[in-house]
């Protein structure tokens, strides 16, 4: 029976342990004998090292070795090509790490780094992602694996016979992760064992590629990532730092801790790729889409394919009987984009929701009413009717506490002296998913429960939701259970990202504790531990082919300065439907935090790359501008008690990416709205609205 855990507000389970400072990170574990190794990344763009010369640095005192291509252990090749790294003398692109340091001492590390001499023979590169880049293709598939375009109807037919048309393009830069903690590794060898404490969002898949790359059996490879300080998607696969602090630590054959500059986090790592996107709308002069057309383009490197699925969005977001979705891409010498929080949804609906925004002006309609003309209970894309779709009731409901009814549709309608106020609104949606996941729940004789699984915990608040699950399922008090998670020792789980960790995990963790119920049942021995396992392998691969979203809508107020163009969001607000909730705390932190960042989205994060260099110039958070408390005034958050019987036995769609989905857009809607400038290619700077004639 429930003990009502479910749906009650509750503070983080490790929230005194993270103020205090005593919940340890991958690097603060403490290890006797450690070392510690520093990352040296290649200075050219594309070519060839032809001399490392480390004589000076190993002369440094307390360096103990210099790794390089000419003598780090050799690994095998793995599906992720950036990991074979210190193999070969190629240099892929400019920030590649090419050496590491190893020393007894943290400073005396970065100081042998500093004095490791790289000669390279330097070839011709190409950085920049354009529109009519020779190089653009097609790749066979978008990421995970979505095709790559699809076509309903007609559109060239269907868009030159509407009386209404938006021809646009939107542009967006290149954006980077940035967690607090920096991507980190503590690594050691014992008996031909590894064991490293890692920042990843997911032990179990590094465990895996560091077994592929050293060539071990999966049991003698243990991850451990307890605490981990943020990822944004770019710690869900192994990256650079876990393989570099394990090649150091078998050379050295001692313990080794390495932890990533930030400067080093802007690249080798991941990124949101830059995209293009033309969308063409076309509608009746009711506003009834008749006709959608999006192409997107994105860059990828040389060294892995990463196509981001920028147009799935709007396959499935509104209805229109002629749809066309495209993406192309270019293969640059630069580092491979990777996830980034709601990759291809977010840029996606900048795009696509900022120019519903313009037809609603074409049209005449308002843009609330807009997107609920052109609502969709049949999956446009699927052509199959969707377990849950209130995106009309989060439009109503948003529009109704944020006062939307008063608002004057004229641009530059309203003024507050020498500042320009304006609205804006736009939709989102975003999958829900789940995978494959196994835990264990084990009685002791003392009353208590423990359960068991590899979930990881970056920050969301997923330890105490998962503890909350187990405890309405095993019908006792929380108090008396015990979670334990992030340890590839674990019973398997996969990784936290694509907002399906507490979907698939909570699965596991029902199955497990019914088991276990069971086995009570059926009378176990007073006082005897008694344990039951449960794996949802067979139980997720047969959900039905249903579609199933979590949906929202964002609402923003702006002001801009008539005079400096400078931008203030005075109040945001979002409404979402992403069904059961477990924790209303996290829950609300997760959903305000996804809207901040694609606030920051909008007015602030830009990658600039320097084509001469192929590195983006402004690599630390000193110049790659993100939200500050002074950006916004108010932002709210709110849910719809949404119950959908399809989805898994706890009831939730996964609330990490839905916030950020449509708030860029719903920043720009806004912006035009106070300015009547629409600003298309992100973010929306200064510069870009004074230049504009007639601004003041």
């Amino acid at each position: 029976m429930s003990t009502g855990a479910v749906g009650r507000a509750h503070p983080r389970l490790e929230g005194r342990e993270k103020v205090t400072g005593t919940a340890r990170y991958a690097v603060e574990y403490p290890v006797d004998g450690v070392t510690y190794g520093w990352a040296v990344p290649a200075a050219v763009v594309r070519g060839r090292i032809t001399r490392v010369d480390t004589d000076e640095a190993l002369a440094s005192p307390g360096v103990l070795a210099v790794l390089h291509h000419g003598n780090a252990p050799r690994i095998a090749p793995g599906p992720q090509p950036e990991l074979w790294l210190l193999q070969e003398p190629a240099v892929n692109h400019r920030g590649q790490f090419v050496a590491v340091v190893v020393a007894t001492s943290l400073e005396a590390a970065r100081e042998g780094a500093r004095l490791v001499r790289i000669d390279y023979d330097a070839a011709p590169h190409s950085t920049v992602l354009t529109d009519d880049h020779p190089g653009l293709y097609r790749p066979e598939h978008v990421n995970p694996s979505y095709p790559t375009d699809t076509a309903e109807g007609d559109f060239d037919a269907g868009y030159a016979a509407a009386p209404v048309r938006v021809d646009a393009t939107y542009r967006t830069p290149a954006y980077h992760n940035n967690p607090m903690e920096p991507h980190a590794t503590t690594a050691r060898w014992h008996d031909g064992r590894l064991l490293v404490h890692d920042s990843t969002q997911g032990a179990a898949p590094v465990q895996t590629t560091l077994a592929e790359l050293f060539g071990l059996p999966q049991e003698s490879v243990r991850v451990i990532a307890e605490h981990v300080g943020g990822g944004f998607g770019s710690k869900g696969s192994a990256k650079a730092a876990v393989v570099l602090a394990a090649l150091a630590a078998r050379h050295v054959d001692r313990p080794v801790k390495l932890a990533l500059t930030r400067q080093q986090l802007f690249g080798p790592i991941g990124y949101r790729t830059p995209s293009i996107q033309r969308v063409r709308l076309a509608a009746d002069t009711d506003g009834r889409l008749t006709a959608v057309c999006h192409d997107a383009i994105s860059q990828t490197s040389t060294v892995r394919e990463f196509a981001e699925q920028i147009a799935v969005y709007t396959r499935s977001m509104y209805a229109a009987p002629h749809q066309r979705t495209t993406h192309r891409l270019v293969r640059l010498d630069v580092p491979t984009p990777f996830w980034m929080r709601a990759p291809g949804e977010c840029p996606g609906a900048y795009a696509l929701e900022s120019a519903m925004d313009e037809l609603a002006i074409a049209v005449g309609v308002d843009p609330v009413e807009l997107r609920i003309r052109n609502d969709a209970q049949v999956d446009p894309d699927q052509g199959e009717p969707f377990t849950s779709r209130n995106l009309v009731a989060c439009l109503r409901e948003g529009a109704q506490r944020f006062g939307w009814a008063q608002r004057d549709p004229t641009p530059r309608a309203r003024r507050d002296g020498r500042w320009l106020i304006g609205t804006g609104v736009a939709g989102s949606s975003y999958p829900a998913r789940a995978r494959p996941s196994s835990a264990a729940a084990t009685a002791r004789p003392d009353g208590t429960f423990l359960v068991r699984i590899d979930a990881t915990d970056i920050g969301t608040g997923a330890r105490t939701a998962l503890w909350q699950v187990a405890a309405d399922a095993l019908g006792v008090p929380p108090e008396r259970v015990e979670i334990r998670i992030g340890d590839s020792d674990l019973p398997v789980a996969p990784v936290a990202g694509g907002s399906m960790g507490t979907a698939s995990w909570s699965w596991a963790v029902i199955r497990a504790c019914e088991a276990l119920r069971g086995k009570l049942r059926d009378g176990a021995p007073p006082g005897t531990e008694v344990s039951a396992e449960a794996d949802t392998t067979d139980e997720v691969g047969g959900q039905p082919e249903r579609p199933r979203y979590a949906y929202g809508a964002q609402f923003v107020e702006v002001r801009v300065d008539a005079d400096t163009g400078e931008v203030r969001v005075n109040r945001m607000l979002g409404v979402f439907a992403a069904g059961r909730v477990v924790n209303p705390t996290t829950a609300r932190s997760q959903l305000i935090g996804g809207m901040t960042m694609g606030l920051s989205m909008a007015l602030h994060e830009e990658g600039l790359l320097d084509e001469r260099y192929g590195d983006w110039v402004n690599h630390d958070l000193a110049t790659y501008h993100i939200t500050g408390c002074a950006d916004v005034e108010a932002i709210e958050a709110y849910w719809l008690d949404e119950r959908d019987d399809e989805l898994n036995p706890a009831g939730v769609k996964g609330v990490g990416e839905i916030g950020i989905v449509g708030t860029a857009a719903a920043v720009a809607n806004a912006v035009h709205h106070a300015t009547g400038v629409r600003i298309r290619d992100l973010p929306i700077r200064l510069d870009k609205l004074v230049g504009v004639s007639g601004l003041a």
